[in-house]
């Protein structure tokens, strides 16, 4: 008879300015969709997702932070327990930019260097309005040492791939190969139930 392994839970806190775009990521990966009303994240939502790569079932729990001021203070606590930090930044907004170096630090001073931060310029749909070019990014996530990608929500460039990158990183995952990660399966897309602590009514910022 198989034995049946417990499966491995990773919890990924996404962190960035208001208005970069981190729930339309999540959105996109979860469902597949891109939503144009605009309205904040309230606090903290959660939404968890299976993935299958190769003979490992990973369960990622996705951690939306809200970027307004007023709710700092909320979310060193989801930093502190966390997997993989995954810090957003607008490209056509440049102090969004600017603001990821305090946002990694603050990984970094929760999580020291047990994490996985992956830096993510997102809205590359938005070709002219572009304030931070790729080398930028990919030279800031260099100094940092942690993994970069650009992404368009609203178009689904790389959204998939940024989750590919990050499963491939988790502990246990480096042996995957990138022709084992195309093969990813997506399943259980529901929100968690009796979760009124964390996820908050009034949807997310999807932009």
């Amino acid at each position: 008879m198989a034995v049946v392994s417990p499966l491995a839970k990773y919890k990924l806190v996404f962190l960035g300015d208001q208005s970069v775009g981190k729930t339309s990521i999540i959105t996109r990966f979860m469902y597949d969709k891109f939503d144009t009303t605009y309205q904040a994240t309230i606090g903290i939502d959660f939404l968890s997702k299976t993935m299958y790569l190769e003979d490992r079932t990973v369960r990622l729990q996705l951690w939306d932070t809200a970027g307004q001021e007023r709710f700092r203070s909320l979310i060193p606590s989801y930093i502190r327990d966390s997997s993989v930090a995954v810090v957003v930044y607008d490209v056509a907004n440049r102090q969004s930019f600017l603001n990821t170096s305090k946002w990694i630090e603050e990984v970094h001073t929760e999580r020291g260097s047990d994490v996985i931060i992956v830096l993510v310029g997102n809205k590359t749909d938005l070709v002219d309005k572009r304030q931070v070019s790729i080398e930028e990014g990919d030279s800031r996530a260099r100094d940092f040492g942690v993994m970069f990608i650009e992404t368009s929500a609203k178009a689904g460039f790389n959204i998939k791939p940024l989750f590919r990158k990050i499963a491939a990183a988790l502990p246990g995952m480096e042996a995957l190969s990138s022709t084992k990660q195309e093969d990813m399966v997506d399943v259980n897309l529901k929100p968690p139930s009796n979760s009124s602590k964390t996820e908050q009514q009034g949807g997310g910022c999807m932009c």
